[in-house]
């Protein structure tokens, strides 16, 4: 039924009618801002990147030639405003992934250690390669599946796999380094396993 409507919606926008598109707009804008933010690493530039997606999309609906996906579509033009806004600005990313770890109620201590694991993850994404780094957002931080990743980044599914298997291994080679450097905590614990 989404569908349905989603492509009627589409033949509207394409057909001129404003209010068909702003409502294609405002039901995609959490998405693109959501893809942005994870590709941009904070709020500001995600925020310019979105609207800058939202506003090509705006020019370019009647363009739309159903070839994939209306949302395959949006990823894409949002990725690629992502990555031209990246290239300009040369890899100045500083990565908020507040949700990358999670926890209902943590002591100060576990806090203090999570918000060190997460500085740890910002350092390691901010030093991959920007074709491994957006492979592995898109991959597993926001869930496309090889084929959406592929239509999104414009390469085969093959350079994908390899993208996001290269991404996870230097991220992965990147977080030993740094917690083999880290000084280990010398504090006792008590039987729950928190310092003392």
């Amino acid at each position: 039924m989404k569908i349905i409507s989603e492509n009627l919606l589409i033949e509207s926008a394409q057909r001129g009618d404003t209010a068909a598109l702003e409502k294609l707009i405002v039901n995609y804008a959490s998405k693109v801002f959501n893809l942005s933010f994870k590709l941009m690493g904070n709020y500001s530039d995600a925020s310019d990147a979105a609207q800058d997606s939202l506003i090509k999309i705006h020019s370019a609906i009647k363009g739309f030639q159903k070839k994939s996906s209306f949302s395959t579509w949006v990823y894409r033009i949002t990725f690629n405003t992502c990555m031209d806004s990246q290239r300009k600005r040369k890899n100045n990313i500083v990565y908020e992934l507040d949700d990358a770890i999670k926890d209902n109620n943590p002591s100060p201590h576990e806090k203090a250690e999570q918000n060190e694991r997460k500085e740890l993850i910002y350092k390691a994404l901010k030093s991959l390669q920007a074709d491994f780094r957006s492979a592995v957002v898109l991959r597993d931080i926001m869930g496309n599946s090889y084929e959406e990743i592929a239509e999104i980044s414009g390469c085969s599914i093959g350079t994908v796999k390899s993208r996001i298997n290269r991404g996870r291994e230097k991220l992965r080679e990147l977080l030993f380094e740094c917690i083999e450097q880290k000084p280990k905590d010398k504090r006792p614990i008590d039987e729950r396993g928190r310092y003392l």
